[in-house]
């Protein structure tokens, strides 16, 4: 099988296509076949090294990848649920760049038939993430008013969608004014495009008396701004800290990075006690042995999507050979929607 393998951190350079033996499945285990996998800016964190549960569960070398989408090839003599042959799509703690993936037969489920193999391998990370965030975190009610940064994204846009489908205000904020569009396009009351308007000022025009909750990746840009925008009883969710990840070519700026590691926002539970506001943080990628909560997710996302109430996420696919080009890509920030790796060649 075809794979890539990361063996310090680094540039693009680091990601090195090799071939290795097709591992064999244990008997609670599935091996796929991928026909395409998800490309996550949290594979690029790996690739720099400053991936927490990277460092913690794996170490040098390492292949990226959380998601995929392709065939049962070879099912463990436990896993009933699947069978050889099967389109299926499913979640794994790194090793998805592959030509083959061989995971816990509890993170594989059948391919929705709304969803083509290259969407449905971009969809469950994303969506997974917006939906433990908005429906396992917090308690949510109609008419809540919800405030999405990086909306033009690939969790954004699962969260606009998901807030839509809950009856909820959402208001998302995008960097560039090609995505406003696509926004709204994907259900958002109002899009705020901080690359022409005044972010914060906007925010508080549109919820003068606050937001219920905040959604915010960016890191110490916002985290604090977006934590003085919640109402009372507001809630801001936590999932990333791109701008504390500033990069020039591929790498790091460590100077860049150490400055805002100084700039992160400390929250004093004291105050936090008497303003009636809280901050959740998670990260999907230390969840995945919580398959509880993971089937309950997949169950509903599945059914929405097959219903037509999610609609299917927007893909730019690259061939595994270009998987340096796809993260060039999705480090510009200029991307929506999701992108994915071809394994399988093109027709």
């Amino acid at each position: 099988m075809h794979k890539v393998v990361v063996y310090k951190a680094g540039g693009y350079e680091q990601l090195k296509l090799e071939i290795h033996p097709v591992p064999k499945p244990g008997d609670r285990q599935v091996l796929i076949r991928t026909h395409a996998v998800g490309v996550n800016y949290a594979d690029i964190c790996v690739r720099w090294g400053v991936y927490e549960s990277a460092r913690r569960f794996v170490g040098w070398p390492i292949t990226p990848g959380f998601e995929y989408s392709g065939w049962v090839e070879e099912a463990g003599r436990e896993v009933s649920h699947v069978k050889p042959g099967d389109p299926v799509f499913g979640v794994t703690l790194f090793n998805g760049y592959s030509t083959h993936v061989c995971a816990p037969a509890d993170l594989v489920w059948p391919k929705p038939k709304a969803l083509n193999f290259e969407a449905a391998a971009g969809f469950l990370v994303v969506h997974l993430t917006a939906y433990h965030g908005l429906l396992q975190h917090v308690v949510i009610r109609p008419g809540m008013k919800i405030l999405v940064h990086s909306a033009g994204g690939g969790v954004g846009s699962a969260l606009v969608q998901l807030c839509r489908l809950h009856d909820l205000q959402v208001i998302g904020v995008v960097g560039a004014s090609h995505k406003v569009e696509y926004v709204h396009q994907l259900g958002a009351n109002a899009v705020i495009d901080k690359s022409s308007q005044s972010l914060w000022d906007e925010a508080k025009r549109l919820c003068p008396d606050g937001y219920d909750l905040v959604f915010d990746a960016n890191g110490p840009e916002t985290l604090a701004q977006s934590y003085a925008h919640l109402r009372p009883m507001g809630k801001l969710l936590v999932y990333g800290f791109h701008t504390l990840l500033p990069k020039r070519r591929g790498r790091l700026n460590y100077l860049k990075a150490a400055i805002g590691l100084m700039r992160m926002p400390r929250f004093n539970p004291l105050a936090m006690t008497t303003e009636n506001k809280g901050v959740v943080a998670f990260n999907l990628s230390f969840l995945l042995d919580r398959t509880d909560l993971l089937q309950a997710a997949v169950n509903d996302l599945t059914t929405w999507v097959e219903a037509g109430h999610i609609q299917v996420p927007s893909v730019r696919s690259f061939a595994l050979t270009e998987v340096a080009e796809a993260h060039q890509v999705l480090e510009s920030g200029e991307t929506t929607g999701k992108l994915v790796l071809r394994t399988m060649p093109s027709p």
